[in-house]
């Protein structure tokens, strides 16, 4: 690759990262959801996907975030009652979170939201190319990590 499409790359990625929050933004906007921003959502997303309760640590993992942003984040959905926080019974040390039945609500629309994004970003695309598109996406941020 050349020395100036690997800079067009990393401002792609930026402008997509963007454009993705913006469209996040307008669905949970659509839906009502005017409490919830995009990183809230993505949050909610982590927690489903484990069972509705996950130690914050994992939480940090997963989304590659410092702690102190991710707590900042928690802090917001507990107060907005999407949340609630929950101590490990024998190390103090451990937290947990706890999808309420609010956030229980908000699960419903994972689906629609997703394939909305999807469809819109991976317009035009064959099969293959979006599956290409996926690994190549993986294997950046693999690099990265």
């Amino acid at each position: 690759m050349a020395e100036i499409q690997a800079h067009e790359a990393i401002l792609f990625n930026s402008i997509i990262s963007t454009a993705v929050q913006d469209e996040l933004k307008q669905e949970l906007k659509r839906l009502g959801y005017t409490d919830l921003a995009p990183s809230h959502f993505m949050l909610l997303y982590v927690v489903y996907k484990n069972g509705g309760r996950i130690q914050i640590k994992c939480i940090c993992d997963t989304m590659q975030k410092q702690k102190s942003t991710i707590t900042e984040m928690i802090l917001r959905l507990v107060k907005s009652g999407y949340l609630v926080k929950e101590g490990h019974s024998q190390d103090k040390r451990v937290m947990y979170v706890v999808a309420t039945k609010k956030a229980l609500e908000v699960q419903k629309y994972f689906e629609e939201i997703f394939d909305h994004l999807t469809t819109k970003m991976f317009h035009g695309f064959s099969e293959e190319e979006k599956a290409t598109s996926f690994t190549l996406l993986q294997k950046v941020l693999g690099n990265l990590s």
